[in-house]
């Protein structure tokens, strides 16, 4: 989409012009839901999540800067959104000390190529708890500290659930990978089922440095 059509866009939805509504829902839902789906359980919760961020943004667009990027302005109530709905659902357990985390070798993990929806789903499964801070932090680049302020948790604790995440995501690898291998050998074939996508994507390439500390 070209820019003059956006800003066309915005001005429609500032407007309450339901048409422009809708263009720019369907403009922007890709991306919007690839964000919701990072931090949703599934792709149910994640279109839930998604349609209050967009809900968001209609009644808030009188607010957006146009001299910043559409896009990252979007982003941002995405995850806002996403942080709202996981406080209004907050059946966690926070994670124990680090100290009495199970602990997995950074080194012990090997450069997995995996498809994109494999990550998506490994993230999926994590507690709601470890998969938030593990979003805020290894994907949108916040501070344990800031992460705090968001969740009303401490800057440990934030630490702890990101270990926790950490190893989980470790050992969803080590089980896919056996998994591949031991389907392989059934087949007689002697490669990986795990294949790498074309492209470049943050959660794969996250797990390819063995997932950021």
């Amino acid at each position: 989409m070209g820019e003059e059509e956006l800003h066309q866009l915005i001005g429609g939805c500032k407007k309450q012009d339901r048409k422009s509504q809708k263009m720019l829902y369907k403009a922007f839902y890709g991306f919007a839901m690839g964000i919701c789906l990072r931090y949703a359980g599934n792709r149910d919760e994640a279109a839930e999540v998604m349609n209050q961020g967009f809900f968001k943004i209609f009644t808030r667009i009188d607010s957006y800067d146009s001299a910043k990027p559409f896009k990252a302005w979007l982003g941002k109530i995405m995850i806002n959104t996403s942080i709202d709905h996981y406080r209004s659902n907050l059946k966690m357990a926070y994670a124990d000390d680090l100290e009495k985390a199970e602990h997995i070798s950074d080194g012990n993990l090997a450069d997995k190529n995996l498809r994109y929806n494999d990550l998506l789903d490994m993230v999926q499964r994590l507690p709601q708890a470890y998969r938030t801070v593990f979003n805020l932090f290894a994907i949108e680049g916040y501070s344990h500290e800031e992460i705090g302020e968001m969740l009303n948790i401490n800057a440990g604790t934030s630490k702890s659930n990101l270990h926790k995440a950490r190893q989980k995501l470790k050992q969803m690898v080590f089980e896919a990978d056996a998994m591949a291998n031991k389907t392989n050998y059934n087949r007689g074939m002697d490669f990986n089922s795990i294949v790498a996508i074309n492209g470049t994507d943050n959660l794969r390439a996250f797990f390819n440095n063995n997932i950021r500390g």
